[in-house]
């Protein structure tokens, strides 16, 4: 009896592993099945006007920034503005103590009226044939350097009064109030930054294209992101370019102007230039169809045959989503969009072929 219900447990058993094994081998073909009329989905390239925003680290500088230095010698007597404040051309900034200047002042002044008063009298005595002329001519020599003394000493006096060249901000003080200063002394510095340049550097290459779409009767407009990463409010323009480029980095440098009616640029801040320019029939694939070997690009094309085949690109371009294709590819090329680490080269695929537009809508395309 035991004999007989061992044998039909052996018997239940195997039917199990048999049922177990046939399921697995079902479910191995259904899977190979599947894999098998997997289908891919494959675009084309598509020329397209578009346009092309590049980035570049800027400094952006006041249109003018001078130091402000006392010209005489003496104790700093007066400050009349603060640090940070705004002054218009002419109003006093500082005062270096005058007394010793303004001695010196009347003591010119009295020299000149003796020497006034000496040429009087020797031009009397000369119309009266009393002296030479050559005596008249030396006391109106002598009348001459009184005056330019006197000329002199009023400069001397002026500059102990220090007034603003033009209209700007008052920056940090160098010097306090009662300081002794010497002449060429850095009192603060002063900024007009009613218009902001601002500099950039363009590598060679990108600076042959921008000579050869700009011409140079016209002002190409660039936008500046500030620090913060908010876009500026107004918009500037190329005006100069340097003479030279830089032999060591191979940059030239540009200057943009931009008007700052808000004062809310200072000098010494930095940010980046966008500098957008118009690309007229480009060859746009998506960047999702790419992928990178040895920091080349490549991307898979379906021959006549449905076989996948690598392809190197040259990348001229980026945009959002995008690349810009100078070399590699043509516009009948068919190029697998998606599952592209499913499929290696010289595999065949089943494929349905997408519109190169509405991939790009998909994509949010920010072109024109």
């Amino acid at each position: 009896m035991k004999t007989k219900y061992n044998f039909r447990k052996a018997i239940y058993v195997l039917l199990l592993i048999l049922t177990v094994i046939g399921a697995v081998s079902c479910s191995s073909e259904k899977e190979s099945e599947e894999e098998h009329h997997t289908k891919f989905t494959v675009t084309q390239p598509i020329y397209k006007d578009t346009l092309i925003t590049k980035e570049y680290v800027c400094q952006i500088h006041a249109i003018s920034h001078i130091e402000v230095r006392a010209q005489e010698k003496g104790f700093l007597e007066k400050i009349y503005v603060d640090e940070g404040d705004f002054v218009k051309k002419g109003d006093h900034l500082f005062q270096i103590m005058p007394n010793l200047y303004e001695a010196e002042l009347e003591k010119a002044l009295a020299e000149m009226h003796y020497a006034e008063t000496e040429y009087k009298n020797t031009k009397l005595l000369a119309d009266s044939n009393i002296v030479s002329p050559n005596q008249l001519a030396l006391m109106q020599a002598k009348l001459d350097k009184a005056k330019a003394e006197l000329s002199l000493a009023q400069v001397h006096l002026g500059f102990t009064d220090i007034k603003a060249p033009f209209d700007g901000i008052i920056d940090r003080f160098h010097m306090r109030l009662g300081s002794l200063v010497d002449e060429g002394e850095l009192l603060t510095n002063l900024s007009d930054n009613s218009q902001m340049w601002v500099y950039f550097n363009v590598p060679e290459a990108e600076y042959l294209d921008f000579k050869m779409k700009f011409k140079t009767d016209s002002l190409a407009e660039v936008k500046l992101k500030m620090a913060n990463n908010k876009l500026f409010n107004y918009v500037g323009v190329v005006e100069t370019i340097e003479a030279d480029f830089n032999n060591e980095t191979g940059n030239i440098a540009f200057r943009a102007t931009f008007p700052n009616p808000e004062g809310l640029l200072r000098h010494g801040e930095t940010g980046n230039i966008l500098m957008t320019t118009p690309l007229k029939h480009a060859l746009i694939i998506p960047q999702k169809a790419t992928f990178e070997i040895l920091d080349k690009k490549f991307v898979f094309v379906v021959d006549e045959n449905n076989t996948i085949v690598t392809r190197q690109i040259t990348i001229a371009s980026e945009l959002p989503h995008l690349y810009v294709v100078s070399e590699g590819l043509k516009v009948t090329d068919k190029i697998l969009l998606d599952g592209l680490r499913k499929v290696e080269e010289g595999d065949k695929i089943e494929y349905d072929l997408e519109a190169p537009e509405t991939v790009l809508n998909n994509l949010e395309l920010y072109a024109e």
